[in-house]
């Protein structure tokens, strides 16, 4: 475990956790062979009714973290059988082409996916299987009925998911062209609210906040900077490649949602900020991805929820206490407004974070008061109709 990166002090708590569960599985008269995840279960459940102290959430993740990493070792060594895994029940077939056709044509991430096959698999009972015999007045009919007893988001969830599924089956020739229009649409108030960002001075505080002594402070930098110069998403993050990065050119490519590549200018304090990650505080693995863990075993971040986690303690770090929220969604409006009050138009602005609609960007001139004081009309006040 010191070659992975671990502390002294989690080698020690690895060792005792592994020491007492191996006594436990010779004092069950569990064979090692079975031993899988169930046998972990049944160990934890044993510590939780043996325990002096409060038995809390984060006790169970540890204990169960731990020994799930020790099971996995324990595979690897072929001390214990590789999991069998279970066949899963196939579903409709044409559903399984249409969740290939969003991959490959859509350009859609899997967790999207995965959610529009749920979402699908659920309307066919009332749709039927034979796409031909689909007209307007069947689609209209299962979407007000679902909509009768879910709430607003999940309706356009399925409504998004439903329309795409209709498209695929008009460019397959499966049922008739321009029926997915007859998809009913959700109301609702967009883009109504106010953008939320935080005080350039505050974001200066954020990122001074990160410690650069340590290696995680070096990493949290860097990402900081990229959210809060650039515009990225928290996925941009996850999936940036060694490669992505041009150097010489000082650019940066991103490959965002649907596929949509751009080439983004790299400035001077997120190059240095970079540059100075790999060189010493990035751990020496086999992979491509810009960022990794900070803690053992090193390797690329878990998902965008990482980057989310870096935004939130930074804020706690730096004192920011009313921050409007505290994902990394928070940055990328800062990004915008931020370049809307130096003069960037919004087609840059659109350009810079990848907006597909122009209505989009234009979100963000409801901060821009200094402009929208030129175009004010005064109000009538006591006026007659």
């Amino acid at each position: 475990m010191t070659h992975l990166g671990y502390k002294t002090s989690s080698i020690v708590y690895y060792r005792s956790l592994t020491r007492r569960f191996a006594n436990w599985v010779r004092h069950s008269d569990i064979e090692p062979s079975t031993i899988d995840d169930d046998t972990v279960e049944q160990f934890i459940c044993h510590c939780r009714k043996l325990a002096r102290h409060d038995w809390s959430a984060r006790f169970r993740t540890d204990y169960t973290r731990a020994l799930n990493r020790f099971v996995s070792f324990l595979r690897e060594k072929g001390a214990v059988p590789p999991v069998e895994l279970v066949p899963i029940k196939t579903p409709n077939r044409r559903v399984l082409d249409f969740l290939e056709w969003l991959r490959r044509h859509r350009g859609v991430s899997e967790s999207t996916v995965a959610t529009h096959g749920r979402m699908i698999m659920k309307l066919l009972p009332a749709l039927g299987d034979e796409p031909s015999t689909y007209d307007a007045g069947l689609v209209r009919r299962v979407i007000l009925e679902e909509a009768r007893h879910r709430s607003g988001p999940y309706i356009k969830a399925l409504t998004t998911a439903l329309r795409s599924y209709l498209k695929f089956l008009v460019a397959q020739g499966d049922c008739r062209a321009w029926l997915d229009h007859a998809v009913p649409t959700v109301a609702r108030w967009r883009l109504s609210a106010l953008p939320r960002y935080l005080p350039a001075a505050a974001v200066e505080q954020l990122i001074a906040s990160c410690d650069t002594t340590k290696n995680s402070g070096i990493r949290d930098k860097a990402i900081l900077l990229l959210l809060a110069r650039l515009g990225l998403r928290a996925g941009d993050i996850v999936a940036m490649r060694l490669d992505d990065i041009e150097w010489r050119s000082g650019t940066l490519r991103v490959c965002g949602k649907g596929r949509r590549e751009v080439r983004l200018p790299l400035p001077q304090d997120i190059g240095d900020a970079i540059l100075l990650y790999l060189n010493g505080a990035r751990p020496a693995i086999d992979s491509d991805k810009v960022f990794l863990r900070a803690l053992a075993p090193p390797g690329p971040l878990a998902g965008s929820a990482s980057v989310t986690c870096i935004v939130k303690y930074a804020l706690d770090r730096a004192g920011i206490t009313d921050a409007p929220s505290k994902g990394a969604n928070l940055l990328r409006h800062t990004a915008a407004t931020s370049m809307l009050r130096s003069g960037a138009s919004l087609d840059v602005i659109g350009a810079v974070l990848r907006h597909r609609s122009v209505e989009t960007t234009a979100h963000y001139a409801k901060v821009d008061h200094q402009s929208l004081r030129r175009i004010v009309q005064p109000w009538p006040g006591d006026m007659p109709c």
